[in-house]
């Protein structure tokens, strides 16, 4: 493996693990607070679905980007509508979610645009175009640290720049500010953050707010990346991001290191469709499967192992 051909793989891995990054930090927000999120998934599909609709009816993709966050955060409303205010099961709410969200973009998607569920293909200013960063051209050339700036670090969108600044700034909220404080407090002792006067139901509705703001950026690169909306175009992100958060156990930084895991998986299934060793030869399919063999791995050998927030999947009571 050349250099260039190296630099090519890390740049697909930063383009791939962009939306698992986004929807990693939504579940962690979502869950420091004490509210499991497996309607990840839907969120990302109900996103990338709106996004990729009102991208082509607008010819923007920023107007699709705030119908996509719109499409998520009404997702999120109702995920907390069932586990907060009704107090049900947030694993039952967030499957069905999923369910909605598979079934009614199609139907949706074929009344609108009678293509099988799918969106006309976005072009032009439908789509997130590539950011230049100052001197990259001048640098091009430049032996090895050329290609690095150039090819890696410049030419993303605009989200994957948002996706990898949402790390900093999702550790700075959590671990440095009084709203990140008392959020997780929530998650771990809510009966104490009652006492102290702070509404639980509030804070949790604010995780999931913020939860629905970055699925909903996710979606909309999803679509953007892809051109467009296709049926189960999320492919399992939400659920490979609730394993890269296991991962990570609940922390930012290593959430950043387990998203780019997978989208290296991801890239190098990509690249290579097949891989040749002696007389064994890796068929596609393996190599595709990669990020999803990882997330079974990790869920068999570090749920037992990460400790999730202590109230996690549990609706609070109100002592009176």
């Amino acid at each position: 493996m050349d250099y260039l051909t190296l630099i090519q793989i890390l740049d697909s891995t930063v383009r791939l693990a962009t939306p698992l990054l986004l929807t990693c930090l939504a579940g962690l927000f979502s869950e420091r607070a004490g509210v499991v999120d497996i309607g990840l998934e839907g969120k990302l599909l109900a996103a990338a679905f709106l996004a990729g609709a009102a991208s082509y009816v607008t010819g923007s993709i920023w107007i699709g980007l705030l119908a996509g966050i719109g499409g998520s955060l009404a997702f999120s409303m109702l995920h907390g509508l069932a586990s907060i205010t009704f107090k049900g099961d947030q694993l039952i709410s967030g499957v069905a979610l999923n369910f909605l969200a598979a079934g009614l973009t199609v139907v949706v998607g074929q009344s609108w645009f009678q293509l099988g569920g799918r969106t006309p293909p976005l072009t032009g200013n439908g789509r997130f175009q590539e950011w230049n960063l100052p001197f990259s051209d001048q640098l091009a050339d430049v032996p090895y640290l050329g290609p690095l700036y150039d090819d890696l670090i410049s030419g993303h969108t605009a989200l994957t720049y948002i996706a990898l600044a949402a790390v900093p700034l999702s550790w700075w909220v959590l671990y440095r500010t009084r709203f990140g404080l008392r959020l997780r407090a929530v998650g771990e002792n809510p009966s104490a953050v009652d006492t102290a006067g702070v509404s639980v139901v509030k804070l949790r509705f604010a995780a999931l707010v913020i939860a629905g703001i970055l699925c909903g950026m996710a979606g909309t690169y999803l679509a953007s990346l892809a051109a467009g909306f296709v049926k189960d175009m999320s492919a399992g992100r939400g659920y490979i991001a609730l394993a890269a958060l296991i991962f990570a156990k609940w922390r930012p930084w290593y959430a950043l290191s387990a998203t780019l895991l997978f989208g290296l998986l991801e890239a190098l299934g990509n690249r290579y469709q097949s891989i040749s060793l002696g007389d064994i030869t890796i068929p596609v399919q393996f190599m595709q499967a990669l990020p999803y063999i990882l997330t079974v791995i990790i869920l068999a050998g570090f749920v037992g192992k990460a400790i999730p927030p202590r109230a996690g999947g549990q609706p609070y009571v109100k002592e009176r």
